[in-house]
């Protein structure tokens, strides 16, 4: 597939966002803040989205500190926002 064809457009990411209410875009990147009653649910909350990331082949960018996980999801190849993307999204709401 193209680079072209895999990038969504602005309107595309707004529409998939209405779908995603505890997401939001930051320029080229989707976030979101997870909170939990402490470091080890942080940390087993990771574990969870692991097989996911991997199954699919698209990784997140994950930062923990204590009870909060940041979650930061790109698709780094293209510089932008993929429905690879939202596809991970989709999955890490799940498991939350």
């Amino acid at each position: 597939m193209s680079r072209h064809r895999e990038v969504l457009s602005d309107e595309e990411i707004g529409a998939r966002l209405v779908t995603r209410e505890h997401w939001r875009r930051e320029g080229d990147t989707l976030t979101r803040e997870l909170r939990f009653h402490d470091f080890s649910e942080s940390v087993a909350f990771v574990n969870r989205v692991l097989p996911h990331a991997e199954e699919i082949g698209h990784h997140p960018d994950l930062s923990i500190s204590w009870n909060t996980v940041d979650v930061s999801l790109t698709t780094h190849s293209c510089g932008a926002i993929t429905e690879r993307d939202f596809e991970l999204a989709r999955r890490i709401d799940a498991v939350a």
